[in-house]
């Protein structure tokens, strides 16, 4: 893996309220160039957040007193930071439910500390990019209409049926990744490539749960399942 070399480094918080568990991950993290630092519980989570404002949030769902998902929940109201799920169990609902209130990407748990550091890093690199983009004119802002689903890029807001649909960023990002490419099948791979910053393909489930996600807030029918391949986004007639 390659450290962080250039400028300050970056911030991570990890909360975990199992001290083995934390430790470990924070050593690892460490060892990597982060500037690592671990809170035991929710409360403890959001007042270190305030005051360390982390580039990266590592954050076990199953937490005392205020769950992870209520945690994810206040650190986007404040301040979007991309987060980093960490789940006992893989529960379908229980991603779909943190994807939704702001969590970026999931792990279940037992996971590699390899894997586990590459999240961490391809988050990074999104923010970095998307920091990049903002800078940049752009040579296509214009608005998206695709059935009732209105997409406004400038504005990073959805419509259904004139009805405003609250997006997370990474959702909205997989929207209109697809939406400028109508009907061409996209891999799993290619939407990890470009939108997540992976350059391996161990995280396609990631991809599925968000497109899942986009299926319940904006219709069943809007993104097509290419079996075995990827999704494309339907268009109609």
């Amino acid at each position: 893996m390659q450290r962080h070399s250039a400028g300050p480094a970056p911030r991570v918080l990890v909360v975990e309220d199992e001290p083995t568990i934390a430790e470990s991950v924070a050593a690892r993290l460490r060892a990597q160039g982060f500037d690592t630092e671990i809170a035991g519980d929710g409360h403890q989570a959001l007042a270190a957040a305030a005051e360390r404002r982390p580039d990266v949030v590592v954050l076990d769902l199953m937490l005392p007193g205020v769950d992870g998902l209520e945690v994810c929940r206040r650190l986007q109201a404040r301040r979007p930071v991309p987060v980093l799920m960490l789940t006992a169990r893989d529960d379908e609902t229980d991603v779909l439910v943190g994807l939704g209130v702001g969590a970026d990407d999931y792990l279940t748990k037992p996971f590699s500390m390899r894997e586990l550091v590459a999240r961490v890093q391809a988050l990074l690199r999104r923010v970095e990019r998307a920091a990049e983009l903002a800078t940049q004119p752009t040579p296509d802002d214009s608005d998206i209409t695709i059935g009732d689903v209105e997409v406004s890029r400038s504005q990073r807001r959805v419509r259904r049926a004139g009805a405003e649909v609250h997006l997370t960023p990474t959702e909205f990002d997989v929207l209109v990744y697809l939406a400028t490419r109508p009907r061409a099948v996209c891999t799993r791979e290619q939407l990890l490539a470009e939108l997540w910053g992976w350059a391996v393909a161990g995280g396609t489930r990631t991809v599925d749960s968000h497109v899942k996600a986009l299926r319940r807030k904006l219709g069943a029918d809007l993104i097509r399942t290419v079996h075995g391949i990827g999704y494309a986004l339907e268009v109609p007639s």
